[in-house]
């Protein structure tokens, strides 16, 4: 899919088998020596190490043997080559982060827009999903995160909804299919009846219906990427304690709501008049 959807950046893909500290993903610990030796075999130019600031994942990039690392470090911490490396900026944007990685390999940035191209394998699933939905008509909800603890209430999300049906826009849930246990309790608790679409569409058919949303309302999760990258109004709610460094960098289409600091519905539908109910009213 990567490869697909981004051919000019990707040549190719070697499936990682995790690693002790790193939480994404299991570790496969048979499967490890076997992708350290195939990573050993592409004799690479240049291996970038750009997951987090280092700790754990400089000593293993520096097993890849490539011929040159870059990447981020702490102070006190491993570092392979401090001529290729920056020292990990913890208090800016995570594109800003990369970015500064990019100028310190004496690479020059372009853009700091995100990307997410559509292909036509998407436009076939968005048609054959058949959601009953009209472009700029309607609002999506996506109420998953990848942690319980970055989501948001689905009696928030609920009543977002039904504030959205009452100012005349349609309703949209999205979520992975192992999401649908928060998607059907945000159903159950709004008023009125909303497209449920959890589990029914790939992520790119997804991407369309953001792209042609009149807005989205999420957590602070991979769908908000997506929005931004598409230039779809947003309202992200930040429950990591990180709005600075993973909310959408253009402000007036997306507005980020840190949920750790005092805030409340009213907040939010506030947000939601200014960035679309208002203007549609003009």
């Amino acid at each position: 899919m990567l490869i697909d959807r981004f051919p000019n950046y990707f040549h190719s893909l070697i499936t990682f088998p995790g690693y002790p500290g790193f939480p994404e993903q299991p570790v496969n610990r048979t499967a490890f020596p076997a992708f350290i030796n195939q990573i050993q075999e592409q004799n690479f130019d240049l291996a970038l190490q750009m997951q987090g600031s280092g700790l754990i994942s400089n000593p293993l990039v520096d097993l890849f043997a490539a011929k040159n690392i870059a990447g981020f470090y702490t102070a006190n911490n491993y570092c392979p080559d401090k001529n290729l490396f920056i020292e990990y900026p913890s208090t800016i944007h995570e594109i800003q982060r990369h970015l500064q990685l990019m100028e310190k390999l004496q690479i020059t940035s372009v853009s700091s827009d995100l990307e997410f191209p559509i292909t036509e394998a998407d436009e076939e699933d968005f048609v054959n999903a058949a959601l009953p939905v009209t472009p700029k008509e309607y609002v999506v909800l996506h109420p998953g995160a990848r942690g319980a603890n970055r989501q948001w209430e689905p009696s928030n999300f609920a009543a977002i909804g039904d504030y959205c049906v009452e100012n005349g826009l349609q309703v949209v849930i999205t979520g992975t299919k192992d999401e649908l246990d928060i998607v059907e309790k945000v159903v159950r608790l709004m008023k009125y009846k909303p497209i449920n679409a959890a589990g029914k569409t790939s992520l790119g058919a997804v991407a369309i219906l953001i792209k042609n949303a009149a807005a989205l309302v999420s957590n602070c999760t991979g769908v908000s990427h997506i929005a931004a990258a598409l230039k779809t109004k947003s309202i992200v709610i930040s429950l990591d304690g990180e709005p600075f460094r993973w909310g959408p960098l253009n402000k007036k289409l997306h507005k980020t709501i840190d949920f750790t600091k005092p805030a409340d519905l009213t907040m939010v539908k506030a947000e939601m008049d200014n960035l679309l109910f208002n203007s549609l009213q003009v």
